[in-house]
């Protein structure tokens, strides 16, 4: 997988073979497929990210699905619905 930062360098293209770990990897890995996934479904990563770590703490385990890229919507547009 190859992410693209805004100022044109590549990311990704040979660092994740130094993630220092077996589980630092794995952890790598879990983060690149949340990355990967919201762009899928055309959500800002970073966005996305933030507010769902934000909202995590408060929120139901049974509503996590809610969560996910493909069911988010942002917290302004949730509240005003």
């Amino acid at each position: 997988m190859l992410l693209s930062v805004s100022y044109g360098r590549a990311v990704g293209r040979k660092n994740w073979t130094f993630a220092g770990s077996d589980e630092g990897g794995r952890r790598a890995a879990a983060i690149y497929k949340l990355v990967a996934t919201a762009k899928l479904n055309d959500i800002d990563p970073p966005a996305w990210l933030a507010e769902v770590l934000a909202r995590l703490p408060d929120h139901p385990a049974k509503r996590i699905h809610e969560l996910m890229p493909w069911n988010w919507l942002p917290q302004n547009i949730a509240h005003a619905a």
